[in-house]
């Protein structure tokens, strides 16, 4: 009977691990992931993320379910980061305002992004559709000039764009179904395209 209890609280014990350390126990993680410090520059925010969200790595992991945004919104001209695949599962990437449901998965009004089927979404509406299949390990870049919201995939542009982004937006990533995702605000896997660099705080700009 003990033995049967022990398998029945495995699975959610092996999540938590997951996102914890990723999908591989092998890759233990710094015990400073663990400490209460609040890091510098930008990250996920925790006071803007839904109620079963869980948000590691200082900021840089998410997973759970639900969406969090960024603690800086794009007010440069050329904005870029990145996102990288560790756990496949349902999710989205790109940008929202601080109007989005962060509970909602996957989340809709306010929401400017790709999906892991690589559907195209504007607020609620599909405006496009990336035919290859994005996978675990796959980087995805976000670019946005405050014109039209472009995505790269391992380095390659997509063919689609976004251009119906309204207002102040954050980076925004939504998860559910296991999926861990790695966002880097900086030290980028592939290089900004030109004229594009990493989020810059607002006080930096004056």
């Amino acid at each position: 009977q003990m033995a049967s209890l022990f398998t029945a609280c495995l699975p959610p014990f092996r999540a938590c691990l997951d996102c914890v350390q990723g999908p591989s126990f092998a890759n233990s993680q710094n015990y400073a992931q663990f400490r209460n410090e609040q890091p510098t520059g930008v990250r996920l925010d925790v006071s803007h993320m839904g109620k079963e969200v869980v948000i590691l790595k200082e900021g840089e992991r998410i997973c759970g379910t639900g969406g969090a945004i960024a603690t800086a919104p794009l007010v440069q001209s050329k904005a870029y980061f990145q996102v990288n695949v560790q756990q496949t599962g349902k999710w989205g990437v790109g940008l929202a305002s601080r109007d989005a449901d962060m509970n909602a998965v996957p989340t809709g009004a306010h929401f400017w992004g790709i999906t892991e089927s690589g559907k195209l979404v504007g607020n609620n509406e599909e405006t496009g559709k990336y035919e290859k299949e994005l996978e675990e390990g796959d980087s995805l870049g976000i670019c946005y000039d405050h014109v039209e919201l472009a995505f790269y995939h391992n380095g390659e542009r997509l063919p689609s764009t976004i251009t119906n982004v309204k207002g102040k937006v954050f980076p925004c990533i939504y998860v559910d179904d296991s999926a861990i995702l790695d966002v880097k605000f900086r030290s980028f896997s592939f290089p900004a395209p030109p004229g594009f660099s990493e989020i810059l705080i607002e006080q930096t700009l004056l």
